[in-house]
């Protein structure tokens, strides 16, 4: 097997080559694979020429795949595909893909569509780095404490600088209320690896006011988006990204003009999360049935 891995940090992200991800893959190969993804945590893949349907089968070697969205639209004809479109709304916050439902995606792939001719850079950050580089006292706190997640607020433009059309957006976005509780600190059901697990859609520590609960969150998120913890992807056309999204966050940086921006996104469906105590996560609200599967 030809397949090649070359680090592009220290502490996130690797380029594959030698693999043509067009084409079926066999076991030996999606191992290496799924083995390069638990070590660099975010995986590049060049010149693949995929549609909707090989990006899909693509990512279905890992798992089920979720639908697109729990209440976003999908890409139309293809339900596991969700349009990441600058004419639709900017992700421009730190975020872990879907957290406020109980198994949130494993892992995320993201292909290039249209690319503006400069910025639009994807970063991607090591959750796993972030909990290795927090000060004993620290990561002892954070291991004790659960947060609860929803998807029932206003993560990007404050009310007074809301369109219409971004209003619509919003009342999409939350048509289904969805809160969750996670551990703080996740522990990864292959590597035993430990990770931050936060991000936008925490809102609060269990058991504290919001008040205290953004003071510890914004905190602990510190880590996570320290320069070092961080891969910024600069997208070419006919790229694919995969990353583990159980332990990185991402954030797509909106500084392109409003030149357009389009990707396409197919999640793997995820297992619940687990603390460092064995604990899974439960639901408060929301039932996320219709968008994923509990991966075993």
């Amino acid at each position: 097997m030809s397949l090649e891995i070359s680090k592009v940090t220290a502490n996130i992200g690797a380029r594959v080559s030698g693999v043509d991800i067009s084409k079926p893959l066999d076991e030996e190969q999606v191992t290496a694979i799924r083995e390069a993804l638990n070590v660099h945590k975010a995986l590049a893949f060049d010149d693949v020429h995929l549609d909707d349907e090989g990006q899909q089968a693509f990512a279905r070697r890992f798992g089920d795949l979720t639908t697109a969205h729990p209440t976003v639209a999908a890409v139309d004809g293809a339900p596991n595909v969700l349009p990441v479109d600058s004419e639709r709304g900017r992700a421009n916050h730190w975020h872990t893909d879907v957290t406020f439902v109980l198994n949130p995606p494993q892992a995320s792939t993201l292909r290039s569509i249209t690319i503006p001719p400069y910025g639009g850079e994807t970063l991607i950050a090591s959750s796993a780095a972030a909990y290795r580089d927090l000060p004993a006292p620290l990561r002892a706190l954070a291991d004790t404490l659960w947060a609860e997640h929803t998807n029932d607020y206003d993560y990007a433009v404050p009310d007074e600088q809301i369109d219409e059309e971004q209003a619509a957006q919003r009342a999409r976005f939350t048509s289904i209320k969805f809160r969750t509780a996670h551990p703080v600190v996740r522990v990864h059901p292959l590597t035993g690896e430990r990770g931050l697990f936060i991000g936008g859609f925490a809102q609060r520590i269990v058991g504290l006011s919001v008040g205290e609960s953004r003071k510890l969150l914004d905190l602990f998120q510190s880590y996570v988006t320290r320069p070092e913890n961080i891969l910024r992807w600069r997208w070419s056309p006919n790229q694919l990204v995969l990353f583990d999204n159980r332990i990185t966050q991402h954030y797509a940086i909106d500084n392109y003009d409003g030149r357009p921006r389009r990707l396409h996104r197919v999640t793997v469906a995820g297992d619940v999360p687990v603390g460092i105590e064995g604990k899974e996560s439960y639901s408060i609200e929301g039932d996320a049935s219709h968008y994923t599967s509990v991966a075993g």
